[in-house]
């Protein structure tokens, strides 16, 4: 039986890592600012901030393992400096403090932002990828790779870097108030998201096609080509994540984790319309739009991961959580 720090632990991936390991026998330290509402005699839980020195001391104490899957996720100009603080900071801190415990294995949850997919130099995008992140985000977790190959290195302590997927529960697809799939699919949340963002073009142009009643929409670029990306669902997350955790072969190397195929809009929002009964509308957004293949070739080859839940699949799913909701 293993001890094993999981930050992020009220998280939607590492709430569910959690709860794995501590069905699997495992004693495991929850690192958040929330509890993670996980009932379990060998669970402890640790509150606070990644950055917070007192709190990453104690988090780290008797742990064999540690699973940094915690981040602060925001694309707003507004949250940078708490999205620096909590990714590189937090990173560092804890991490100093990991080291004089000298914990047997790292995984770190990283990004595909790092590459960056919006704007790849070839794809499918793979690890050899040059890493030039283009927003505040990918810049925070490149620069917590650096931190833990530089822990990696002085340390002794193997490490191994999961560059995320986009990743979502197949409930939050059809769910209009989701904070990922609203925005991403859903007419008046994406008018919101853009009005955040002061995107005026983009709001204008979604207004535009906005006659006041529920629609799904299939976003394009400029040129009208559909978007396209990759969208995994938590369950292979956290498959691939205690793979990482307990094969030694993952030990000092760097893997995309998420779905083998990407989701392509013009294919998936039909789908979704017909699911829904919504009216679904097209609109061409100012910009090169969302496009882009990451390959997950490495991580299955090397480790015989194998995702299990397509996005037909999910979806599939996700229209039953939303009768669930509307009886």
């Amino acid at each position: 039986m293993s001890t094993i720090l999981v930050t992020g632990s009220a998280g939607r991936v590492g709430s569910r890592v959690a709860r794995e390991l501590l069905a699997a026998g495992h004693r495991v330290t929850g690192f958040d600012l929330r509890a993670s509402g996980i009932d379990h005699p060998a669970l402890r839980e640790v509150l606070g901030g990644f950055d917070d020195r007192a709190a990453a001391r104690e988090a780290v104490q008797g742990t064999d393992a540690i699973l940094h899957l915690g981040a602060f996720m925001s694309w707003l100009p507004a949250d940078r400096d708490k999205l620096f603080q909590a990714n590189v900071e937090g990173t560092r801190v804890l991490l100093e403090e990991a080291a004089a415990v000298r914990p047997k294995r790292l995984v770190f949850a990283s990004s595909g932002e790092v590459y960056p997919e919006n704007v790849p130099d070839y794809q499918p995008i793979d690890e050899d990828h040059p890493l030039n992140p283009r927003s505040p985000y990918g810049l925070s977790k490149l620069l917590g790779e650096e931190i833990v190959r530089f822990f990696e290195r002085t340390s002794g302590t193997p490490a191994t870097i999961l560059r995320f997927s986009h990743t979502q529960d197949a409930g939050e697809l059809l769910d209009p108030g989701s904070f990922f799939s609203g925005p991403r699919f859903f007419l008046k949340p994406k008018i919101r998201q853009q009005e955040g963002f002061g995107n005026a073009a983009a709001v204008a142009a979604l207004r535009a096609i906005d006659d006041g009643s529920e629609a799904l929409v299939l976003s394009r670029n400029e040129a009208g080509r559909p978007f396209r990306m990759h969208i995994t669902d938590t369950r292979d997350m956290v498959a691939g994540i205690l793979l990482a955790l307990s094969d030694e072969r993952a030990a000092g190397r760097t893997f995309n984790l998420g779905a083998t195929e990407p989701v392509d809009f013009a294919v998936a929002l039909p789908m979704m319309a017909q699911l829904t009964g919504l009216p679904l509308k097209t609109i061409d957004l100012p910009g090169a739009g969302v496009f882009y293949e990451t390959s997950n070739a490495r991580i299955r080859t090397e480790l015989g991961f194998e995702p299990q839940w397509t996005f037909e699949r999910m979806i599939g799913e996700a229209a039953q959580a939303r009768v669930k909701r509307a009886s």
